[in-house]
């Protein structure tokens, strides 16, 4: 449930900056961070699209995994679980690359960033929180 949770907040996060990515929106709420020096900068498209929409996948696909791992008999499921530690593993290596461009490369900070490196990072330890009950699952089985 914490996994479905943190990832339904990710996945808001990232509609939002895709939509000023794609040009739905004139401009960020940002408050004193620098929000479009980072999505206007050159880091801002990953393969030929935009990091926004990469985020939007990625924690969309680990928030209907999420569900999926909530339905009834799916805790026996290893599959999910094994599927979740990738995806959220991967979310938090791509977000720490990311916050180091901001802070080496771009030398400015999006705060709506820095607070989906914080999910992803949360999103992670609570993938590996079910790593020992991956292990239980697997000797009652």
């Amino acid at each position: 449930m914490a996994i479905a949770l943190c990832a339904l907040v990710g996945t808001i996060i990232a509609a939002y900056m895709s939509l000023y990515s794609l040009g739905l929106i004139p401009a960020i709420a940002c408050g004193t961070g620098s929000c479009e020096s980072v999505q206007n900068s050159p880091w801002a498209v990953f393969l030929g699209i935009p990091v926004p929409i990469w985020g939007l996948v990625g924690y969309s696909s680990i928030l209907g995994l999420a569900l999926a791992g909530l339905r009834p008999g799916a805790a026996r499921d290893r599959r999910i679980s094994v599927a979740l530690l990738l995806l959220t593993a991967f979310a938090f290596v791509f977000s720490m690359y990311l916050t180091w461009v901001e802070a080496a490369l771009i030398q400015a900070w999006c705060r709506w960033c820095v607070v989906s490196a914080v999910v992803a990072t949360l999103l992670f330890i609570a993938a590996l929180l079910e790593f020992p009950r991956l292990r239980t699952k697997a000797s009652t089985l």
